[in-house]
């Protein structure tokens, strides 16, 4: 049986050009219970702490900014405003966020939003040393499984401490 042949994502094509290598993966694991989403993280070989979110956000004094961390994790937003030279930071509100990053909730990518967007980017400092981490890959249900320093390296992005 042939293997289903996956469209590139813009984050994906991003990565290609700039040969990072990544593994595109289809990951339904929203709604479903912890078992569920337990049986489907292991079939590639993947825990729940390997997963980050990224989050949009607006700074008093630089306007929009990324954060990634752990999904298992909440931001600091005191950390992350004081690292980013802000005196305060907001989530960016669900009605303004496509418009803004160019992504909907669930589907926003570090390189995407890097890609079209130049925002600042906040990897947490718990990636830096993982051999790989899961990122959105621009499109509800898709991850793409990749290192961290070649994230930060392309999109400029600082490792900095953001949970509480």
């Amino acid at each position: 049986m042939a293997k289903k042949k996956i469209k590139k994502t813009l984050p994906e094509q991003v990565m290609e050009k700039h040969q990072i290598d990544y593994e595109p993966l289809e990951l339904n694991i929203l709604d479903k219970s912890e078992s569920e989403r337990d049986v489907i993280l292991n079939k590639f070989n993947i825990h729940h702490q390997d997963i980050y979110k990224t989050l949009a956000l607006f700074g008093d004094k630089s306007g929009p900014l990324i954060a990634v961390l752990p999904i298992t994790e909440q931001l600091s937003l005191k950390k992350l405003a004081a690292t980013s030279g802000n005196k305060k930071v907001t989530m960016l509100p669900l009605k303004i966020l496509q418009k803004t990053t160019g992504y909907v909730h669930g589907a926003n990518n570090p390189v995407g939003i890097w890609q079209n967007k130049h925002f600042p980017i906040f990897i947490d400092k718990t990636a830096q040393t993982m051999s790989f981490f899961l990122v959105s890959g621009g499109e509800l249900g898709r991850s793409d499984k990749v290192n961290p320093v070649d994230i930060a390296d392309l999109t400029e992005a600082k490792f900095v401490d953001l949970v509480e």
